[in-house]
């Protein structure tokens, strides 16, 4: 539906088109120098066909305006009343886009973007143990880390994502790279029982953890969260030593959880009980829970997670392309639960691409629930942009446009042969558009791609960083 803007734009718009103001035609010449002191001097103003805002829910506006000022949204706007109100240092008119926030990428491993197709069409745990931990154990370390979240974050805002959740080996440096690129992430700090060349035992895991929570603290664009890495891979004693840390530091918990029957399997035979029901027992289930992937899941178990408020991020094309089985998004989003989107790391997706993902969600959840209106497409842009952030506890930051919250944004042109004839922007947001049409990216108001150039970002010596990473690790 349309929605209506708020303040000024009242009466503006409706849902069968009219009252719409023609730009052109509206814009008149200032009067007098009263009248240009009137305004406010701000940093950027963005005019758009169309602005999907997420919040108010299902709203749309047309022929519309953001402005920014200090990495925040200060107002959304007809574009009539624009000019008499701001004047900006960068003025963009992108009258066949529709701007929105950018996605937020709830699951990821940022770095393992350096073994995308190392190997493929594998069970998880054949993919897994035969290939990639052996594959990690001869070269993740810092410079590994560092070459690979700058491909995987050059990768994500060039489609888009201006948000992401990683789990993996030096998160402080996943932590710098992100902040000298400009991008908002969100750094799992990991918990294994095995030694890694980053720790050794899970208690200098967690220290570790600590110790980087509270040296990204104050940082604008960090955050941080407890990643155990799985149920399987982390004992009881070190889950309830991350619940009293998180229960004091109040982060999240970033977890994957029920992803193949063979998990279930497993914890039947060790713990006599399901995985989800383990980590009742330890008192993990809670709001502060992001539970990754989630196919294998019994009716008591929806009921159970939505009692406790447990958030869950769906990743359909990594469960699809390792058969590990099918989330039901559609009994979760009735039962009430928060289900964001996440991609998984490009070594089993293979990429990082979330408006493809948001597809695959949006038709999935058609299929596994035998209902085309399950998923419908304002409800898939809303899980892939402010769901997410609400399973970060940053939904007070990002996630939807609004006055006030960070300026994180995209733009999709829709005036190309594959998005034409429009009827209904957010659907072809969901069912026609692509990455490429992602012409321009903000994140805190920073103009970090700009027609599809990034800004801040070298090309080439990504480029060539993964190329040589590719003849290393093919040697192996």
């Amino acid at each position: 539906m349309l929605g209506l803007l708020p303040s000024t734009a009242q009466g503006y718009l409706n849902n069968d088109g009219a009252g719409h103001i023609d730009y052109d035609e509206t814009i008149k010449p200032f009067n007098s120098l009263k009248k240009m002191t009137n305004l406010q001097t701000i940093d950027t103003i963005i005019e758009a066909g169309w602005i999907i805002p997420v919040e108010p829910a299902n709203s749309l506006f047309s022929d519309a305006a953001i402005a920014i000022d200090n990495g925040r949204i200060v107002d959304i706007l007809p574009q009539a009343d624009l000019h008499d109100r701001y004047q900006a240092d960068s003025h963009h008119r992108l009258p066949d886009h529709v701007l929105m926030p950018g996605f937020v990428n709830a699951h990821t491993h940022a770095a393992m973007g350096l073994m995308r197709g190392l190997a493929d069409d594998l069970s998880l745990m054949q993919w897994l143990q035969d290939y990639i931990w052996p594959a990690e154990s001869q070269h993740v370390s810092e410079e590994f880390v560092r070459d690979g979240t700058q491909l995987a974050i050059a990768e994500m805002i060039r489609s888009g994502t201006t948000c992401f959740n990683d789990m993996y080996f030096f998160p402080e440096i996943t932590a710098k790279v992100a902040m000298d690129t400009g991008m908002r992430a969100s750094v799992g700090m990991i918990v294994l029982e095995f030694p890694t060349v980053w720790a050794a035992t899970a208690d200098e895991y967690i220290n570790k953890g600590l110790e980087i929570n509270d040296r990204f603290r104050d940082e604008a664009l960090i955050s941080t969260a407890f990643a155990p890495h799985a149920p399987y891979t982390v004992s009881d004693a070190s889950l309830q030593h991350i619940q009293l840390l998180v229960n004091e530091l109040d982060i999240p918990i970033h977890i994957h959880l029920h992803e193949t029957a063979d998990e279930i399997s497993q914890s039947l035979k060790e713990h006599n009980m399901r995985p989800i029901q383990r980590l009742k027992q330890l008192g993990l289930l809670s709001p502060n829970l992001l539970a990754v992937h989630m196919t294998q899941l019994q009716a008591d178990e929806i009921d159970m997670i939505a009692e406790y408020g447990v958030h869950v991020v769906h990743c359909p094309e990594s469960n699809l392309k390792l058969a590990s089985g099918f989330c039901p998004v559609d009994q979760l989003v009735q039962a009430g639960v928060n289900v964001a989107l996440g991609t998984d790391g490009a070594a089993s997706n293979n990429d990082l691409d979330m408006g493809a993902e948001m597809r695959t969600a949006a038709l999935l959840a058609k299929a596994v629930a035998n209902d085309a209106s399950s998923l419908a497409a304002m409800q898939a842009i809303e899980m892939a942009t402010l769901r997410g952030a609400r399973a970060l506890g940053l939904d007070q930051e990002t996630g939807s446009l609004l006055a006030g919250k960070s300026a994180d944004i995209i733009a999709i042109n829709l005036n190309s042969i594959e998005t034409q004839p429009l009827y209904h922007p957010e659907s072809h947001v969901v069912y026609a558009s692509s990455r490429d049409k992602i012409t321009d990216v903000w994140i805190n108001g920073q103009h970090l791609l700009n027609q599809r150039q990034l800004t801040r970002m070298d090309q080439h010596e990504i480029l060539t960083k993964a190329q040589s990473w590719q003849q290393k690790i093919r040697k192996t």
